[in-house]
This record gives C-alpha cells, sequence and structure tokens, in this order.
C-alpha cells in the first residue's frame, strides 16, 4: 500500500503572503497583541517592555526582521530559553511530577509570534476538519462534545466501547513539513535554587510557551490524521476486531519514527464504556492504564450527568476560592452570589449590604453600571452559538456526529428534536435554544437547493408561508425549494408559483404582491448558506447575542447612575449618589 499523504496545495497569494518581506506594521500589531505579563527570558525584557518601547526601538527590531528574511536565520542567543519546572501538585519529588515552562526571549517571541500570524491565515486550509484545536474558525470543545454525544450513544444502547485517551508530545523536529523557515538548534538555560545552571542543547522540538509550538503541533497530528484517513479509505481498517489491536500499536510506533510524536502511554488510559471484553489484552499490547467513567477531557468531564450539580461543584469550588464564601442555590445564581458578596464585601465573612441593585450593576458602562454580565444570560448565548455552527459549519466533524446521531430535517440546517430519556450527551440542552436562534438567522440563497421556498426566511421580514397564508394553502409543493420555484425557461429565468387550482380574483392581489416582493431576487452559482441578523456583520458573536437576549440598551437617569468612569483614569471606578441608587 502507498502511504505517500497527497498534498494540500494552497493558492498562489496565500503562498506568496507566507513568503513576503515582514513589513513594520505586521510586526507593530504583532507585538501589540501579544500579552505583556509573562516572566522574561535570558534577555532579561518582558514583552511589555518592548511594547512602551516600541517607538524608540522601532528601526533596531524592523532591521532584526530585515536581516532575519534575508539571511534565514538569527543570532543563537535569541533562541536560548529558561527553563523553569512547576510543580503539578503539591508535595512533588520526582521529575514527573513537575511541568517544564520555557521562558522565551522577549525579541524571539516577537519573531515567533509574526510567524504564527501568518501560518494561522492558511492553517485551516491545510489541516483536515477532523482536527479543532488552534485552527482559526474552530473551537476546540467540539471534540469534548463529539466524545460526549458518542458516550451518550453507547450507554443508552448498552453498547461496549473503548475510548483512548492519550498523553502525547513530539520528541523531534518537525522540518519535513516544508515550514516558512527552519530553526536552529534551541539551547535551554536551566536553573537550580534561583540561580543559572548552566546550557544545554534540547531534545525536544517544541516548546510551551512558543507562540509557534500550537501551530507545529497540529502539523505535526495532521500527518497522523492524514495516514488513518488512508488506511480506512483503502479498506484496510474497517469496524473493530481483536486482529485490529496489533494494527492499532503498529501504528503508533510508526508514527512516532516517521513524525517524532511518541505517545505517552504512561499516562495514557483506556476508558471503558460497558463490560468490554480481553481488555487486559489491548492493556498489555498498549502499557497503559484503565480508566472509568466520567473523566476530564480538555477541561471538562465526559460520562458525566451534566444536570447533576456535584459535577459542577469543582467549577464552583475554583470560583469560591478566588473570589467568596458560598451558599446552596441554582448554579448559575450560586456564583452570580459570589461576584455580588466579592463586589461589596470583597469576600469577606458575613452579610454585606448590597449599595446598588444588581440590575443596575450588570447595565452597559455606558448606562452607568459596570457591565458585568449575568452568567445565565452568557450561558444561552454560548449555547446558541453551537445552533448557528451547525448551521454554518457543514463539513466540520462534529456536526457530522451530531447530524447522524439525532438526525437532520429538511434540507440539513438544523437537527431533528432529541427525544428519549436524558443521559450524558448535551445536545439536547442546547437545542433549547433553537427557537431564539433560529428567529435571528436567515438564509443567503445562492443556488437555492437547500433552503425551502415557502418555510425558511431568506424574503421579506417574514417566511412566506406566513407572510401569505392564503397562497401557501393553495401551493402544489410546500416544500419546494427556492431552486425548484424558479424556472430557467422563462427567458432570462422568473419566479413560477405553482398552486393547486386556478387561482379566484381575491387571491390575485396577494400573488401580484408575492412576485413583486421577488423581482429583484433570482438563483445563483453560489451555495446557499445562513447570516446572522443579530449583527456582527452576518457572523454570530457572543456579545451580540448577549446584547439581543438582554433586550434594548437601558440608559439610567444620570442621578441614577451608580458608577462613573473618567478617561484620565479608566480603571477607577467610584461610588456617587449611594443614597439615590435603590438596593438590592
Amino acid at each position: 500500500m502507498n502511504f505517500q499523504i497527497p498534498p494540500i496545495i494552497i493558492s498562489h497569494a496565500e503562498a506568496e503572503g507566507l513568503e513576503q518581506p515582514f513589513t513594520e506594521e505586521e510586526i507593530h500589531a504583532a507585538l501589540m497583541g501579544m500579552n505583556g505579563d509573562k516572566a522574561p527570558g535570558p534577555d532579561g525584557f518582558t514583552v511589555a517592555f518592548w511594547q512602551s518601547c516600541s517607538e524608540f526601538a522601532k528601526e533596531e527590531i524592523v532591521d532584526l526582521f530585515k536581516e532575519f528574511f534575508e539571511e534565514k536565520s538569527f543570532a543563537k542567543s535569541l533562541n536560548s530559553t529558561f527553563l523553569v519546572l512547576i510543580p503539578k501538585k503539591g508535595g512533588a519529588e520526582d521529575l514527573g511530577d513537575f511541568r517544564p515552562i520555557s521562558l522565551l526571549g522577549g525579541l524571539y517571541k516577537i519573531l515567533a509570534k509574526v510567524l504564527a500570524n501568518r501560518i494561522k491565515e492558511v492553517l485551516d486550509k491545510v489541516v483536515s476538519s477532523d482536527q479543532n484545536a488552534f485552527v482559526k474558525g474552530r473551537q476546540i470543545l467540539a471534540a469534548s462534545l463529539i466524545a460526549n454525544e458518542v458516550i451518550d450513544y453507547w450507554l443508552k444502547r448498552k453498547e461496549k466501547g473503548l475510548i483512548c485517551h492519550a498523553q502525547d508530545g513530539l520528541w523531534g523536529p518537525v522540518d519535513e513539513m516544508d515550514l516558512v523557515v527552519y530553526f536552529q538548534l534551541q539551547v535551554s538555560l536551566f536553573w537550580s535554587m534561583g540561580v543559572p545552571a548552566g546550557y544545554f542543547p534540547n531534545s525536544r522540538g517544541l516548546r510551551q510557551g512558543d507562540p509557534l509550538s500550537p501551530y507545529l503541533f497540529v502539523l505535526g497530528m495532521e500527518v497522523l490524521s492524514a495516514l488513518l484517513r488512508r488506511v480506512v479509505d483503502g479498506g484496510f481498517i474497517s469496524g473493530s476486531r481483536q486482529d485490529h489491536i496489533a494494527y492499532l500499536s503498529w501504528i503508533l510506533v510508526w508514527f512516532e519514527a516517521a513524525s517524532g510524536l511518541r505517545i505517552n502511554l504512561a499516562k495514557s488510559e483506556v476508558i471503558l464504556v460497558g463490560e468490554v471484553e480481553d481488555i487486559e489484552v489491548l492493556v498489555v499490547e498498549l502499557g497503559c492504564k484503565v480508566g472509568t467513567l466520567p473523566f476530564v477531557y480538555l477541561g471538562l468531564p465526559l460520562g458525566a450527568k451534566h444536570k447533576t450539580m456535584a459535577m459542577w461543584d469543582g467549577v464552583e469550588a475554583r470560583m469560591r476560592r478566588r473570589l467568596a464564601l458560598w451558599k446552596r442555590q441554582y448554579f448559575c445564581k450560586r456564583l452570580e452570589k459570589l461576584r455580588r458578596d466579592f463586589l461589596w464585601g470583597g469576600g469577606k465573612h458575613g452579610k454585606k449590604i448590597h449599595l446598588i441593585k444588581w440590575e443596575v450593576v450588570c447595565t452597559q458602562k455606558e448606562s452607568g453600571g459596570l457591565g458585568i454580565r449575568k452568567f445565565g444570560i452568557l450561558n444561552k448565548a454560548l449555547l446558541g452559538k453551537w445552533i448557528w455552527r451547525f448551521a454554518f459549519e457543514e463539513e466540520f466533524l462534529w456536526r457530522k456526529v451530531i447530524g447522524v446521531k439525532y438526525g437532520q430535517v429538511g434540507f440539513g440546517w438544523r437537527t431533528k428534536e432529541a427525544r428519549g430519556t436524558f443521559g450524558v450527551g448535551v445536545w439536547r440542552d442546547i437545542l433549547k435554544e433553537s427557537s431564539w436562534c433560529w428567529d435571528n438567522i436567515e438564509f443567503k440563497v445562492g443556488k437555492g437547493t437547500k433552503v425551502s421556498f415557502w418555510t425558511d426566511h431568506w424574503c421579506g421580514n417574514e417566511v412566506l408561508s406566513q407572510a401569505f397564508p392564503q397562497l401557501f394553502a393553495l401551493v402544489a409543493q410546500r416544500n419546494a425549494s427556492v431552486n425548484e420555484m424558479w424556472d430557467s425557461s422563462l427567458g432570462q429565468g422568473g419566479w413560477n408559483i405553482r398552486l393547486s387550482r386556478n387561482s379566484n380574483d381575491w387571491e390575485l392581489d396577494a400573488l401580484g404582491e408575492l412576485l413583486h416582493m421577488l423581482r429583484d431576487l433570482r438563483i445563483s452559482l453560489e451555495e446557499d448558506s445562513v447570516i446572522w441578523k443579530g449583527g456582527g456583520h452576518g457572523r454570530f458573536r457572543i456579545r451580540d447575542a448577549y446584547k439581543l437576549l438582554t433586550g434594548p440598551l437601558m440608559s439610567l437617569p444620570s442621578r441614577k447612575r451608580a458608577f462613573g468612569w473618567t478617561r484620565s483614569q479608566p480603571k477607577l471606578l467610584f461610588l456617587r449618589g449611594r443614597l439615590l441608587g435603590r438596593r438590592s
């Protein structure tokens, strides 16, 4: 079998964008977009220093980039790194109990950030829809959604299955992937008891803290993803049998040899769903541990009933440590209480007087509040974005999984209603936000093959079946697409409203009004798509959805404004008119 991966070609313009000389504007935008408060590297300068001195040191920084572009290299000292070991837990003793963090030099960070910004603009073109992490326009939570829905599917049908929870890292260079530039050998400076203990060359290809590392890791994983697709497409693996265990083990071994990606089997787990036979054979073959449900994946619990309040106690505990004590209430209300108590009492024990109503505190800053978001409304906006993404992200893996599990309605823009008992899947709760989301979504018609002429919102202020109920009662095909209602044989094309009978005189006015509404509309060769009407230039944004759910902006009278902001002190909050504001 030929395991050669077919190349993915980006456009000529995109290739030129990767290889063009660095511009002053590009460098400045990357610098100002970085977090300046991170610990400094061997050069002793934080990114905040370079940000504050950007005008003064502008010429020197631009010259550094110019030299790097022409020579394809830079001074070795720029790539040196402080390697700091951070304990993963209290009482850390073994080396494995520490997490190595690389503290990079400020100039190298700027250089790597500019390169990372270029790579991420084309990463979605070369990385398959199977991967969601670090790719612009995708969300890593899609992987968690897929895993939870698969577990829910197995549990409800009492089927058996295995979930491999792997820990990995790149153990070699990734210079076989035709990147824009080849970096020199990295050198780390190890600290012992707060004192530099000497230099040593790195043996690993990626460093945590390097702006380029996430994108290089994704490219490395794409190699494994492409190889597995070739194996499946070639029919070499179909379904799962016990003799496939050896194949899986060899795939991991050969991939490690080819790419440098090593699975840390000592930290990896095989999670059982149901009673799985011969699990000992798999554990011995792979050399990993056996885990149980629920477990944490990407920071979220998998296989746990999310409606159980105890499952969220860990989130509350982390917030409680930062803010204040708590009392048992509904989850969002419990978190809201933490914030209210912290605002008025700083997290101290005992009941504190709330000087201003919480509704006023949550009002926008320009209207006299603090602009604090309510958790309940924010949660609705976050869930609503998944409704939008299902309609917008047609080719993504998570969408295909959800579509197959729940089935799709009409032309596939949304899923069927989730029925049956509650399990560990979350899509059923996400669907509760469908109504308000679809009230703010309309269709942009291209070919018209995936948009319903009568029941989808694509023309006017409402769906045509509601705007013209008398005509809708007479139509021959109520489920007809826009494309089916377009008659290309009518000269340059035109709309052909097919009724089940001849129209009466009193129905001609409605028919004429409909045709008048459609007079400037026609189909095209573009694909049909969705548009978000709630702001954001046609794309769903959390802040726009939040404003939509909170209603029109409420402006408080000046005498009732509780908080004021000044330009000279933008972060200084002061309270005025305490007695005028209503208490909560």
